[in-house]
């Protein structure tokens, strides 16, 4: 419980998520599609993650980063999708301190590891395509297991500050979040401290994390546009693309829909306060189906992989 500076005094043991205050009307009109797509995007992933641990043809390096972004994408969805949902359909608003802060670094930390898997993913198909002769001796196991800790180790502790931050402002004034998840701008917002530092660190820290990703990770496209270009054996471009071609779909999608969300928010005072909100808990659940769908229909190996496995079960 967190003391408050207030003249009265008034202690505050929880908060309340107030989700489209502006048009309240929109959670009945999403609580369906938005269930739907929950369900679709555990649905998915887990039959990603079942076919790659199961096929025997699928235990190479690639594979397995696509396994760690389909659990990423199921966390993600597990921490924010199930209380938005409840709140849509019993009203039941109220959120701890604890599980609030929990939910608000588990957003951050898993947001910036995605980002950082695309990185690595790129990373691989650089190496696939400019330097095919060496792929087997870099992109190894060892070398999915180094990038898998470093993911982990990097964010985990770069983002640990963020609910640090909040959690050591004093709440005295309303309770309630003008949000359907804890996201550190709409909580800090509440205290009665200065919340300066939360801010910048909050932009400091999502512009170096996932920003240089983005920048690293269209460097990498663009070395390998213009290898696929200097091609000249027939059908060898169309190819070399199509090895890649998932990867770029689910990166433009992860990073238009990431922009369209900070240009809402720079300009919210031309949008209603309620579009930033939808975008962000979109944002955790449409990609999140989206990934495994994209990978399951463009992949010739994990279609194979699922018939199969679907054969078996019949």
């Amino acid at each position: 419980m967190l003391p408050s500076n207030s003249s009265s005094t008034t202690e505050i043991s929880e908060f309340l998520l107030n989700c489209f205050v502006t048009s309240p009307i929109w959670q009945r009109w999403l609580s369906l599609p938005l269930s739907l797509l929950f369900l679709l995007a555990m649905g998915a992933n887990a039959t990603l993650l079942i076919t790659i641990r199961l096929e025997a043809s699928l235990h190479e390096p690639m594979y397995y980063l696509l396994s760690l972004l389909s659990l990423l994408d199921i966390v993600l969805c597990l921490t924010v999708i199930p209380k938005v949902l409840i709140i849509f359909w019993f009203d039941l608003r109220p959120i701890s301190f604890s599980a609030c802060f929990l939910q608000m670094y588990i957003m951050n930390c898993f947001l910036a590891m995605e980002s950082c898997t695309f990185l690595i993913m790129a990373y691989d198909r650089y190496v696939a395509i400019c330097h095919p002769l060496r792929y087997p001796s870099i992109i190894t196991d060892q070398f999915v297991a180094k990038a898998a800790i470093f993911t982990v180790a990097r964010n985990a502790v770069a983002t640990v500050p963020i609910p640090i931050l909040s959690a050591r402002l004093h709440y005295c004034h309303s309770n309630v979040i003008e949000n359907c998840i804890c996201a550190n701008l709409s909580v800090s917002k509440l205290s009665c401290n200065d919340v300066t530092i939360n801010r910048l660190y909050q932009f400091a820290g999502g512009w170096t994390l996932l920003g240089s990703d983005l920048i690293l990770i269209f460097l990498s496209y663009s070395f390998i546009l213009r290898a696929v270009l200097k091609l000249k054996a027939k059908g060898a471009a169309a190819k070399a693309m199509s090895t890649c071609g998932s990867h770029f779909i689910l990166i433009l999608f992860f990073s238009t829909i990431l922009l369209v969300f900070v240009l809402t928010h720079v300009a919210k005072k031309m949008v209603s306060p309620d579009v930033p909100i939808l975008l962000n808990v979109l944002h955790h659940v449409i990609p999140a189906a989206l990934n495994p769908i994209v990978y399951g229909v463009r992949t010739q190996e994990i279609k194979q992989g699922i018939l199969k496995l679907l054969k078996k079960s019949l």
